[in-house]
């Protein structure tokens, strides 16, 4: 199977990458500076064994490639702000025998949140959603950096709503064979929901920095109570902290090496590169969702993903918040519902 990797960034980049070092073909998809970077002098992928450099086809659009293969797998890596609008150029395009990409072609989902999965079934007849554990960063365009060790990343993988099926197990084979773990799982949206619950404290990264401290600490317990409330007003499972800590034990160890700086998760890095936008509303914003649709208060959510949006559009700079700022703003907006706030944890 060949694979198209639609947003070649820092996950995108880094399983792109690794899955041409293992033999694989593949093609990457970017725009702008990095589209040409990349078109250039080819994908500097930097990890703990040292920097390789890959020389692989590079489009910005589907055009750009002609007529999609029959064994290729689309494999989706943008921020999901950005879904709909590469769901809607790559579901159109080609495919060498008939038909387009939305009919005949897997596209798989490895991205944070929930959401892109949903949007992909309404053009996709074959979805498959990926619940992303792989610590990368956007270097500069053209490079992307990811210190995990001794595996780079853990991919859970499953067909999207449930199920397994045979084309599930070939991309976990070939992934497993590229440094990554990829257990195929029925329940995926299970672990994705899970890693949801993780990902409500990007937010609060990308605007005050790392949470540390005593202060930071116990509103981020605040923040995810809003969320297992939520999930549990709704009925939605999720994988437990016990379970995740089982799965992951020390598969992946994070090694700093020169030159690949990981100064913050993707929302952080969306602040930081000054895109204009940022993630914000299909993670705490998936959280109010689910809060408005079954009675659930989630002011501490709903500040966070004013805030990250506030500072993305205004393009302010990542971490600058304090977090005592952070902290009265979050006793007002509790203290707006009227009531003492969601359940401590």
């Amino acid at each position: 199977m060949r694979y198209v990797i639609i947003g070649a960034g820092a996950v995108g980049g880094a399983i792109g990458g690794r899955l041409a070092e293992a033999g694989h073909d593949v093609v990457l998809v970017a725009r702008g500076a990095h589209h040409e970077a990349l078109r250039a002098f080819g994908l500097r992928l930097m990890t703990a064994e040292g920097t390789r450099t890959h020389l692989l086809p590079v489009v910005d659009e589907p055009a750009a490639l002609g007529a999609l293969r029959a064994d290729d797998v689309l494999l989706l890596t943008v921020k999901t702000q950005d879904s709909e609008a590469a769901l809607a150029a790559w579901g159109a395009a080609p495919v060498v025998g008939g038909g387009t990409a939305a009919e005949r072609l897997p596209l798989v989902c490895a991205q944070n949140g929930v959401e892109s999965q949903r949007l992909a079934l309404r053009r996709f007849r074959r979805v498959y959603g990926v619940c992303v554990w792989l610590p990368a960063t956007f270097v500069e365009p053209g490079a992307v950096s990811a210190a995990g060790t001794p595996l780079t990343g853990i991919l859970h993988l499953g067909r999207y709503p449930h199920g397994t099926d045979e084309t599930a197990r070939r991309i976990a084979a070939d992934l497993e064979k590229s440094r990554f773990e990829a257990p195929v799982v029925p329940d995926v949206a299970r672990w994705q929901y899970a890693k949801l619950l993780g990902n409500l404290a990007n937010a609060m990264e990308a605007v005050s920095g790392p949470v540390t401290g005593e202060e930071g600490l116990e509103l981020l317990g605040r923040v995810r109570a809003e969320g297992e409330a939520a999930l549990a007003a709704a009925g939605i499972a999720y994988v437990s902290e016990e379970e995740q800590r089982r799965v992951r034990g020390d598969r992946i160890r994070l090694r700093p090496f020169d030159g690949s700086p990981r100064r913050g998760g993707s929302s952080w890095q969306s602040l930081d590169r000054a895109t204009g936008t940022i993630e914000a509303d299909y993670l705490n914003g998936e959280i109010a969702l689910l809060g408005r649709l079954h009675g659930v208060p989630t002011p501490l959510n709903d500040l966070l993903q004013r805030l990250a949006n506030t500072f993305a559009r205004e393009r302010r700079a990542a971490g600058s918040m304090p977090v005592a700022e952070l902290v009265r703003l979050a006793g007002e907006a509790v203290a707006s519902v009227g009531e003492e706030g969601p359940p401590r944890p």
